[in-house]
């Protein structure tokens, strides 16, 4: 399962400038995975990369059918603090999402680290949105190259094979 399986990881903020060329590679390499027998597709339910990530893969269900999201999430309170629109969001994503899986009840110091872990420990796949800035992304991607994931970086249209 885990080649069959990608991950993703990325940055809260997209400018608004790249937002609809971001989007439109995060598409095109889905599509490209999902071709090669890609049929896993993990987010982490964060705001930015991670939304966009998620409701990607809903909007691709309607051509793959086959494809299952997978919402792996830090806590049950992740949206503590969010605006109404983006807890909106993220709940309509919950919904139509074939899995979700919570990796604790309450928020602690290490439920995001373990959330980004388990996304990469059960992917072969990576699809990132990271532009060299330290933080959790920094912290992902580089696990995921440890890990010898295949990692696409679609802020520089990169990858590590």
């Amino acid at each position: 399962m885990k080649n069959q399986t990608c991950c993703f990881t990325g940055h809260r903020a997209i400018p608004e400038t790249e937002y609809a060329e971001i989007q439109f590679r995060l598409k095109s390499e889905i599509v490209r995975l999902i071709k090669q027998g890609v049929c896993y597709l993990g987010a982490g339910g964060a705001l930015g990369f991670d939304t966009m990530a998620a409701l990607t893969v809903l909007d691709l269900k309607k051509e793959y059918p086959h494809i299952r999201l997978i919402m792996v999430l830090p806590c049950r309170n992740q949206t503590k603090g969010w605006n109404g629109y983006d807890v909106k969001v993220y709940d309509h994503i919950l919904q139509k999402a074939d899995k979700v899986v919570y990796l604790a009840e309450q928020y602690d110091m290490d439920c995001i680290r373990r959330r980004n872990e388990h996304l990469v420990d059960h992917s072969e796949y990576c699809i990132c949105y990271f532009t060299g800035k330290k933080g959790g992304t920094a912290y992902t991607v580089g696990y995921a190259i440890n890990k010898g994931l295949y990692v696409m970086n679609l802020a520089r249209g990169e990858n590590n094979r």
